[in-house]
Formats: structure tokens, C-alpha cells, sequence
């Protein structure tokens, strides 16, 4: 495979798990951000704040992953069975099938004249008179290779967790926690917007969100580190 095919093939990957990267990065982002400011609200050790939200985040990042690949592939067992199981009652019973479309197209919308039309097209072909039928119940299209949605899932999640991380890595910690929460809603906004595109909704909205989010996630863990660091400490 060369490059240039290569790389067509990743960016139609990327296209096409648009949803997936966008959820694993806003998951990514909020559990992480919430977690890293709970922990740095109780201490000073730079060292405790990192291996807290790197222990959290590839924790998170890996279980994202097996949620996203169970996921798909349970959907695509499912849609595989569906198949099977019309394939099954055409074999059984095609006939019966087939005389009973007429009312299934017509309440699907279609005039007479089409109904008879198609009728005559697939009557004698199962494998069209089983597509037709899928297509009546609205099955969905096939599912994408769940290793490939996991991966993604993978990757997504771990990226965006490591942006509310890196400020202390580099950074003494009251410095660090405004650069992380400067860059963590820059990033929460960013997802916003994407997440309203892909719905096709309010940009406003899908930022308002996701923003309001995360912030809910750092307060919620801010809270709950002080309150057990005060019963501890007391």
C-alpha cells in the first residue's frame, strides 16, 4: 500500500469516527479535569498531582477503549443476527413474505403502481427481497471494525486527559493550575463547537455544554478533595 493510500484511508478513518474522537476527548477531558484539580486543591506535591491524573487518565483511556470496541461489535453481532434471521424466514417462508410487501410498502409511503413494480422486481430474487426488507426495518448500515473505533477512542481520550496534566508537569503548582484550567476550557470550547457541528446544532449551545461541563467536573472534584482532606486532617 503506498502512502498516498495510506493516508486517504486514515483521513476517511478520521472522517468517519468524527463522533467517537469528539466523545473520547470530551470524556477524556472533563474526568481528568475534575480529578487533577480535586487532587491539587489538597497538596503542593507536584509528583502526587501527576501520578494521580496519569494513573486516572490512561485508566480512563483504556476502559473507553473496551466500552467503544464491546460497543460496536455487540452492534454489529446484532445487525449480523437480524440478517441471519431473515435469511432464515425467507427460506422458510418467502413466498408468504413477499405477498405481504405490498401492505409494508404502501404503508412505508410508496403509490401502487411503485409497489407493483417493485414487487415484480424482487419477488423471485431473495437476496433483493431480503435487502428490501432490511431496508423496511430500518437496519442500520454496517458498523466500522471495532479495533478501529477503539483505537480511536483510545487515542482521543488519552490526548485531550494529558492537556489539563502537562501545566504541572511543567509547572509549579498554583502557576499550573491557571495555565490547566486556561488551556482545559480553551479545549472544552474547541470541543464544543465540534460536537454542535456534528449534530448540526446551536454552536453556542454545544459550547455552553461542554464547557459548563467540565467546569461542574473540576468544582465537583475540588469539593469532594477538600472534604476528605479536612476529615482526614481533622
Amino acid at each position: 500500500m503506498t502512502i498516498a493510500a495510506s493516508w486517504q484511508r486514515l483521513r476517511a478513518s478520521l472522517v468517519k469516527s468524527a463522533g467517537t474522537i469528539v466523545f473520547g476527548m470530551e470524556d477524556g477531558t472533563v474526568s481528568i479535569f475534575g480529578l487533577i484539580f480535586g487532587v491539587a486543591a489538597t497538596t503542593s506535591s507536584t509528583a502526587a498531582v501527576v501520578i494521580a491524573g496519569a494513573s486516572g487518565a490512561v485508566a480512563a483511556a483504556v476502559s473507553m477503549m473496551a466500552g467503544v470496541f464491546l460497543d460496536v461489535e455487540t452492534t454489529r453481532d446484532e445487525i449480523a443476527a437480524r440478517r441471519s434471521s431473515l435469511r432464515s424466514g425467507l427460506v422458510a417462508d418467502a413466498d408468504a413474505l413477499a405477498a405481504a410487501l405490498p401492505l409494508r410498502l404502501t404503508a412505508a409511503g410508496l403509490t401502487q403502481q411503485q409497489c407493483v413494480a417493485l414487487v415484480g422486481a424482487v419477488k423471485h430474487d431473495r437476496e433483493a427481497l431480503g435487502g428490501l426488507l432490511l431496508a423496511l426495518q430500518g437496519a442500520p448500515e454496517p458498523p466500522q471494525n471495532p479495533w478501529e473505533q477503539a483505537l480511536w477512542m483510545l487515542l482521543a481520550d488519552f490526548f485531550a486527559a494529558a492537556v489539563p496534566i502537562l501545566p504541572f508537569v511543567m509547572l509549579p503548582i498554583p502557576q499550573a493550575r491557571l495555565v490547566s484550567a486556561a488551556v482545559t476550557i480553551a479545549l472544552l470550547v474547541a470541543l464544543g463547537i465540534g460536537r454542535a457541528r456534528i449534530a448540526k446544532r446551536s454552536t453556542m449551545r454545544g459550547i455552553a455544554e461542554t464547557v459548563s461541563i467540565g467546569v461542574a467536573a473540576a468544582l465537583a472534584g475540588i469539593a469532594i478533595g477538600v472534604l476528605i482532606n479536612r476529615a482526614f486532617a481533622g
